[in-house]
């Protein structure tokens, strides 16, 4: 019946079935556990009317034109320019710590000196991470580290990975930078927005061709097996002898023989508000405060016109086998297991994996249809 099973309806899976479907004309199953399409990309309207997204804000953006015009096929953009904030010593202060934050939080003299230091070491507009800050023999631009580090990055990291940044993988503590400008935009990409009419809708248009079909409120388990030793594929019980795309967990299809992966996982607790807005931004980090680890105001995002608003707090913590998984946890140990089990997957000449949770990888959206599209040019040589 199919030529394609796909496992996960996120933008790794359903990229991959709109392409195989439209442009190799082959028929494709996408399965999903969820009762919906989009992974943790869905929106939907909350019992107000609130353009809510459900598993956490999600902006799209990239400097990649292509990606951005391939996804216009199926969406026309908001554009939108994320801005962040964190609750420090009784200030909200602008995230990626920049200039503007400098001056806001030292006294002027002191902001004023090193600011120029900044610029005259590093250059004007510049993004570095914060490890390497540290590292400075500056004393005053050390102290600049040590600041942001402690103040802002630290428990931060605590309450979002479970660990401190000098303990996860170089490429998140990569991502947390100082911006030597004064621009306070949380992603410096070219194309920035969220599609007009919402995610939803976006996944809807792209996976509405006849070649595919989805199924959903169903564990991929209940209809697909591996046999470990011929390395076959059953489907419904019959050898299946297309190809398995597999955006799930490895250590889950693989039995957690070599051990279970960590991951972190989020609740999300939405409040409805009788104003039109309570934050003056889309969201506010608490670091240092409060359970919860961020609250977004979505209406921001959306640009959704209501009386009222919606406010969403985030809650991290460790995953359990119940639970949605949000974020691998990139420590040397949990990539030398994957590593194994990505081994056992090159095995199956019929399994292909891909995405987040596969790699055990965070992945920003864009990264996620990049490497699908990429995916899917090596696929059409198979």
């Amino acid at each position: 019946m199919f030529d394609y099973l796909i496992v996960g309806a996120g933008f790794s899976g359903a990229v991959l079935a709109e392409r195989i479907a439209t442009q190799l004309n082959k028929r494709v199953l996408l399965i999903d556990k969820r009762n919906h399409i989009g992974g943790n990309c869905y929106d939907s309207y909350n019992k107000d009317g609130l353009l809510v997204h459900s598993y956490g804000s999600r902006v799209f953006h990239t400097n990649d034109k292509p990606i951005w015009e391939y996804l216009q096929n199926f969406t026309e953009w908001k554009t939108y320019q994320h801005k962040v904030v964190a609750s420090v010593e009784g200030m909200l202060v602008p995230i990626p710590f920049n200039l503007n934050s400098l001056a806001q939080v030292f006294p002027s003299e002191f902001a004023n000196n090193l600011t120029k230091k900044l610029i005259d070491t590093y250059g004007y507009g510049q993004r570095i991470p914060i490890l390497e800050l540290l590292n400075s023999s500056d004393e005053d631009i050390k102290f600049l580290a040590d600041f942001v580090y402690n103040k802002i990055y630290l428990n931060y990291s605590k309450k979002q990975w479970g660990h401190s940044p000098d303990e996860l993988d170089e490429y998140v503590t990569g991502r947390i930078p100082i911006v030597i400008s004064r621009d306070e935009r949380h992603y410096p990409d070219d194309y920035q927005g969220i599609p007009r009419d919402g995610y939803n809708k976006l996944f809807k248009r792209m996976l509405d061709h006849p070649n595919i079909k989805v199924l959903l409120n169903t564990d991929y388990r209940e209809v697909i097996t591996l046999n470990h030793y011929s390395k076959q594929i059953k489907f419904l019980g019959q050898l299946f002898e297309g190809k398995l795309i597999y955006t799930a967990k490895l250590d889950e299809l693989f039995d957690y023989q070599f051990g279970e992966l960590p991951y972190r996982t989020i609740d999300f607790k939405v409040h409805t508000v009788n104003q039109a807005h309570v934050q003056d931004v889309a969201t506010i980090n608490y670091p240092n405060d409060y359970a919860f680890t961020r609250v977004t105001e979505t209406k921001y995002i959306t640009g959704q016109i209501h009386p009222q608003t919606a406010l969403i707090e985030e809650y991290h913590r460790q995953c359990t086998r119940k639970d949605i998984p949000y974020y691998p946890i990139p420590k040397h140990e949990n990539l030398v297991i994957h590593e194994q089990y990505k081994e056992l997957a090159n095995n199956f000449p019929n399994l292909i994996t891909l995405g987040h949770l596969a790699d055990y990888c965070y992945y920003d959206m864009h990264v996620a249809v990049s490497m699908a599209l990429t995916k899917f040019e090596q696929l059409k040589n198979i």
